[in-house]
């Protein structure tokens, strides 16, 4: 056992770019651990306050209000950790303080956009999707958060490209908190659905606001004074940071649309009593898969910066280490859920939420497999290869969309989870092939440049 300790001791010592992942990861997987455990408290008591067509219909709130968001969204949070990633490992100032002004304007103007189209299309939404013209002012209640929101991915982007993942997981765990209060307060008062709406609706406020309080804070510290006053002339050229942009917006606009739109889909081929039940399985398998997310946002500017600097064999180290702890948090849940889920599910939400079990088991098996290759979509957003997880995602999508309506209708949420599950393998496995491939290239180029 102490030469097990002293193995590991040494392992870190020598990395210290594994150390660096999993210093900054700590500060993530403590607040998102916490929040894994308040989100899950949140579900039981809305679920039980609200019933399971009341909790669909939350969903099919939240999530309209979120995807039509995210289709005007150009993922400026990625944007920033390519391209202020590039210009500060390069100590280029100027030019980091231009990206995150030309991020910032951008992410503003299309979030204003998003409210605006979100407004005209909020009856259909009640109409088709709810399948009820009531929820019509709480789409258009919940709207504000976009607006809350404005410049909250460009933000979120500084704090981890400047190595601030503490000060991200403070926000991460007073957002929960607060959501959490909020929601038990609304079981304790027999509030209705209005009541937990809002507490929603003020957690994304505050996951909105803070983080841009605090980029603005801490900017100055890392750019030249008076960074905001950078002429946008300083950027890389126009057409680079056009085809980034649009390429990662319409890779993730596909992604939305075939993969985190779910209560909408079921929502529009079935019912709100369908759509709960999803939902409950959705709000089972995220928070259990949550604690890998922390890797997503700390691994990418750490494979940013081994690609510029040409740091291969890092490159390969650290994606083999985060790869293998994955893995093993994966197949523990696998095995906790496949033994004790129905159980689990009867006791906390009650018998009339257990028939969300076998969509569950189905969904845990596809976000397992996208779980233990977290990376493969940012692997090659690294390279400045935004273009290849667009049409992954595209292809794979448009199969996914198209067996929907065949599948749905004939075998409900089973079946809208078994798609869901094809597609992230499917995809994520595509990804990781072609990432590692482009990996390989690069060292064999360097290879025969020496």
């Amino acid at each position: 056992m102490n030469s097990l300790f002293a193995r590991i001791r040494k392992l870190l010592v020598e990395d210290h770019i594994l150390t660096r992942v999993l210093k900054n990861t700590g500060y993530l997987f403590s607040s998102t651990s916490f929040g894994l455990l308040l989100s899950l408290v949140q579900s039981v008591f809305a679920a039980r306050l609200l019933g399971v067509a009341a909790f669909g219909l939350v969903g099919i709130i939240t999530s309209f209000v979120s995807n039509v968001n995210r289709v005007f969204s150009f993922r400026m949070g990625e944007f920033i950790i390519r391209y202020l990633g590039k210009e500060l490992t390069e100590n280029n100032r100027q030019k980091a303080g231009a990206v995150v002004k030309v991020a910032m304007l951008t992410e503003g103007f299309t979030s204003v956009v998003a409210f605006f189209v979100l407004l005209l299309l909020a009856p259909l939404g009640a109409k088709y999707i709810a399948k009820d013209m009531q929820a019509l002012p709480m789409i258009q209640l919940f709207a504000v958060s976009i607006l809350a929101n404005m410049v909250s991915e460009t933000s979120i982007g500084v704090l981890q490209i400047t190595n601030h993942f503490r000060t991200q997981a403070m926000i991460n765990v007073i957002q929960s908190v607060v959501t959490a209060l909020l929601i038990l307060l609304a079981y304790l008062l027999h509030g209705g659905i209005i009541f937990v709406l809002s507490a929603y609706l003020i957690g994304k406020i505050l996951l909105g606001i803070s983080p841009a309080i605090l980029a603005f804070y801490y900017l100055p510290r890392h750019l030249e004074p008076g960074w905001w006053k950078t002429p946008l002339s300083l950027l890389p050229p126009f057409k680079e940071l056009a085809h980034f942009t649009l390429s990662t917006n319409l890779s993730g606009t596909v992604k939305m649309i075939a993969s985190e739109s779910e209560p909408l889909w079921v929502g529009f081929f079935l019912d709100q009593q369908s759509v709960g039940l999803y939902k409950l399985a959705l709000s089972i398998v995220n928070p259990l898969m949550m604690p890998i997310t922390p890797f997503v946002t700390t691994t990418y500017p750490e494979m940013t910066r081994s690609i510029v600097s040409r740091a291969w064999a890092q490159l390969r180290r650290l994606l083999r280490r985060v790869t293998l702890i994955s893995a093993s948090w994966t197949g523990l849940v696998l095995l906790v859920m496949l033994i004790a889920g129905r159980w689990l599910i009867q006791l906390f939400y009650g018998a009339a939420f257990v028939p969300a079990f076998p969509a569950t088991m189905v969904l845990l098996l596809g976000f397992g497999f996208a779980n233990v290759f977290f990376w493969n979509r940012s692997l090659l957003l690294s390279f400045g290869q935004a273009n290849i997880p667009l049409y992954v995602l595209f292809s794979a999508a448009l199969v996914k969309i198209a067996l929907a309506f065949w599948v749905v209708p004939r075998w409900g949420i089973v079946g809208e989870s078994a798609l869901l599950s094809a597609y992230l393998i499917i995809s994520t496995a595509l990804l990781v092939f072609i990432g590692l491939r482009k990996a390989r290239q690069g060292e064999k180029a360097d290879l025969k440049g020496e």
